[in-house]
């Protein structure tokens, strides 16, 4: 199949933890693609002076391998404290910490105008500094990596994005603020693209590269003349700074494409909502997300990162009974479709789940996410009551086509 497995690995990769007034979980999934190319920074508690009450999540979505966004993953955050702090950059295998002086000044946390500096210019160096890497400078490797996160300090969120992953912040239960995706197309970097003697083709830069904005991509960076910025491909991140609302922030989200190739910001956060109001497991809630992705058609990679704020919706009786109601309904149409073989034998999955996605009766789905959020539900049932289905229920990608 190309790019693309027989069947997706559905094996997933979770971490969480909290601190400093807030919890994250994460969950990240290869999926239909044949190697997984994405990677995610969390940390509470940045090791930094003055910067112990600052926290940082990203995620990392690689494309032609995976060595940008690993090395990324586990570097970028040291080049934009470093430049923050107006100090040198890290290099090697200095940590952070050892950068920190004995100076009392030190530990006064920078200024907002020096950490969106302090972004910028961590980013423009560590891209330059991957570019001295023999396979990366050799072309051996041509991988390169979108890169959205956020930085929050007690006052303040800075959203910071390079290519087409996203992150989107929850407030008062709507979505309150959305980084943009760096597209080829969009009039801005399209400009700039054609300026540094390339062209957009099929929405893509020079009809091959989907972002006008990654770390990486050295193949498209190499215009005589023209500073990194201004290259065909930029590693130039846009940041915003947001004023913390602790009283209605809620949560962020943070995702690659693989993810809002197939939920909007408002189906994604209206999900999320839902299934925080039925467990307080984030690893489980961003199970939720991904799996759903995946039966909603998503065929890359996926991984989400999601960071409880104080005033994050809170477990209902009311919704877990709600949910444990459909589940039971879900079950119970299953039973009743499978005792009633027809002449052909058991339906298939997918009979199974068109019949139920026409079914005027059932209970509220969960926003956003509707039947696809449930077919692990429904696969179970499924399994259980038809011997000649493989034991993993995932079939060919027809199964997702209902």
């Amino acid at each position: 199949m190309g790019a693309f497995l027989d069947k997706p690995k559905t094996q997933k990769h979770n971490s969480h933890g909290e601190g400093n007034g807030l919890r994250f979980g994460l969950s990240s999934m290869q999926g239909w693609r044949v190697e997984m190319e994405d990677a995610h920074t969390a940390v509470v508690g940045l090791p930094a002076p003055g910067m112990i009450d600052w926290s940082f999540f990203a995620v990392y979505d690689g494309h032609a391998g995976s060595r940008v966004a690993n090395y990324c993953s586990k570097h970028l955050l040291e080049h934009i404290i470093s430049a923050s702090l107006g100090q040198q950059s890290v290099h090697g295998s200095q940590s952070v910490s050892e950068t920190s002086t004995s100076d009392p000044a030190a530990t006064v946390p920078p200024t907002v105008e020096a950490v969106k500096a302090g972004i910028r210019t961590g980013f423009l160096r560590i891209d330059e500094h991957m570019r001295s890497f023999s396979d990366l400078r050799n072309g051996m490797d041509r991988s390169g990596s979108t890169a959205v996160g956020i930085l929050m300090s007690p006052d303040h969120f800075f959203f910071i994005n390079c290519g087409d992953s996203r992150a989107v912040l929850y407030r008062n239960s709507n979505v309150c603020f959305s980084t943009l995706d760096h597209k080829p197309c969009n009039p801005r970097e399209k400009e700039r693209i054609q300026n540094a003697g390339g062209s957009v083709m099929i929405q893509r830069v020079n009809g091959s590269l989907a972002v006008s904005r990654a770390l990486g991509d050295y193949d498209y960076k190499c215009v005589d003349g023209k500073g990194p910025t201004e290259q065909l491909v930029s590693p130039e991140p846009e940041v915003f700074e947001l004023v913390r609302a602790p009283e209605q922030d809620q949560f962020v989200v943070l995702a690659c494409d693989g993810i809002w190739d197939v939920m909007s910001n408002e189906e994604l956060c209206e999900f999320i909502k839902s299934r925080l109001e039925v467990s307080d497991d984030l690893e489980r809630v961003c199970n939720e997300v991904v799996d759903t992705c995946l039966h909603k058609g998503s065929r890359d990679n996926m991984s989400v990162v999601l960071v409880l704020l104080p005033n994050a919706p809170k477990v209902s009786e009311e919704a877990v009974r709600k949910d444990a109601e459909l589940n039971k309904y879900l079950e119970s149409r299953v039973e009743e479709m499978m005792s009633h073989p027809g002449e052909e034998g058991f339906p298939d999955l997918v009979t199974v789940m068109r019949n139920l996605s026409s079914d005027s009766g059932m209970p509220a789905l969960p926003p956003g996410g509707g039947l696809a959020s449930k077919r692990s539900v429904i696969e179970a049932v499924y399994n259980s009551l038809n011997p000649y289905r493989e034991e993993d229920g995932i079939g060919s990608d027809l199964d997702y086509h209902w």
